[in-house]
């Protein structure tokens, strides 16, 4: 885990005053030098200014503390702690000094002699940059010493602090990642013959698209529990998925099949309702399709797929007033879902206002142009809506 380093001035010890006698006019010329060749961005000429400095005067704490913090900037960190290690022996209530020897130490692999100072720095600091920077490290030593539940939640501290760092999210997404692997192999390891460890093997076929071994998984724990709720939806999202890649209708077939058996099982589950209203609304059944989506969006409101569906429905029955509320909806839910704002501009047209209409198309075009550029898009657990239509 390399770190961005932070800046010298940020981490509040290069810059710290020296008291200088006055009748030592040489060396206050040459310390003021060396502070304005910091202070200018000239790392190395400062570097050597303070050592020398260091040299003939090896008493002062603050300039052993300031080659220290060079030195860590510099990626120096054994040449950091033994002038920080000095520092604090000289005058041991130097400010941030802990910190930024245990960031050292971290940076050393010396975690378990670095681990009691990141912690107390990372819950006092109210310096954002020395916070961020020693949170990071505290993520870092507890990952290395296998405390991996407390690496999850300085992380998640840091997220809430950082939203949107991306070197805290980088870091952060691994962490969470490497907590999730654990946390199978744990399950595996205390229960390999569960329900549950079958279910976490079943979910990690479909998300790697084996949807032939995810339909096999999720069987065999229905051969254990018949009445498991969610496993019904799951094999049917599988066919469904498996089926635009095939192409063979026979998939949609039975994907109805297991949504209408999952929805026995439970009918509070909106999701199952969604994939049959969506599902008879491809196969040109409206009203069945108008039925079932009125049923996801009365257990679940906010539902923008549903909201979609059910617009599109009514606008097919030449209902365009009836339509609109929904794709309104649907647009303030998910703002980012182009299918929305095209099936808007269309009962916008029909409804004879040319502004809201264009204005709609314009965020359609502007949506569908940026499409496959983003890397990370939310994932949701339903059948996407998709627009088939001529794109200028």
């Amino acid at each position: 885990m390399k770190l961005r380093v932070v800046g010298i001035a940020v981490l509040g010890l290069a810059l710290l005053p020296v008291r200088i006698p006055a009748q030592q006019t040489e060396m206050q010329r040459e310390y003021a030098a060396a502070q304005q060749s910091l202070a200018a961005g000239d790392v190395d000429r400062a570097l050597s200014m303070f050592e020398k400095l260091s040299h003939a005067n090896p008493e002062i704490a603050e300039i052993h503390a300031t080659i220290g913090v060079i030195r860590f900037q510099k990626g120096d960190y054994t040449g950091a702690l033994k002038q920080l290690d000095e520092a604090k022996r000289l005058k041991p209530g130097l400010p941030r000094l802990d910190g930024l020897i245990a960031m050292s130490q971290a940076e050393l692999g010396q975690f378990k002699e670095a681990l009691s100072k990141l912690e107390e720095t990372f819950a006092t600091a109210t310096d954002e940059p020395v916070k961020r920077m020693s949170g990071l490290q505290l993520e870092r030593a507890y990952t290395a010493l296998r405390r991996d539940s407390d690496a999850v939640k300085v992380a998640l501290e840091l997220q809430q602090l950082f939203p949107s760092d991306p070197e805290v999210l980088y870091h952060n997404e691994r962490i969470f990642g490497n907590f999730a692997y654990l946390t199978v192999q744990k399950l595996v390891e205390v229960a390999p013959d569960s329900i549950w460890r079958q279910q976490a093997a079943a979910e990690a076929y479909e998300s790697q698209g084996s949807f032939d071994e995810a339909i096999a998984a999720y069987r065999q724990i229905l051969t254990l529990d018949p009445n498991h709720r969610g496993i019904h939806y799951r094999i049917g999202r599988c066919l469904r998925e498996r089926e635009r890649h095939t192409h063979h209708p026979e998939d949609l077939v039975s994907a109805m099949a297991e949504f209408q058996q999952e929805l026995k099982l439970n009918p509070q589950n909106a999701n199952a309702a969604y994939e049959i209203g969506e599902l008879h609304r491809l196969a040109g059944e409206p009203e069945p399709a108008k039925t079932y989506f009125e049923a996801a969006l009365k257990i679940y409101p906010d539902f923008p797929e549903a909201n979609v569906g059910l617009g599109t429905v009514l606008a097919s029955l030449d209902k365009p007033a009836q339509a609109l509320p929904y794709l309104k909806a649907a647009v303030a839910s998910d703002p980012t879902d182009e299918a929305s704002w095209y099936r808007l501009s269309q009962v916008e047209r029909a409804l004879g206002d040319k502004a809201q209409q264009e204005a709609a198309m314009k965020e359609f075009l502007k949506l569908h142009s940026q499409n496959g550029s983003t890397l990370f898009k939310p994932v949701r657990d339903v059948s996407k809506q998709e627009v088939k239509a001529d794109i200028p």
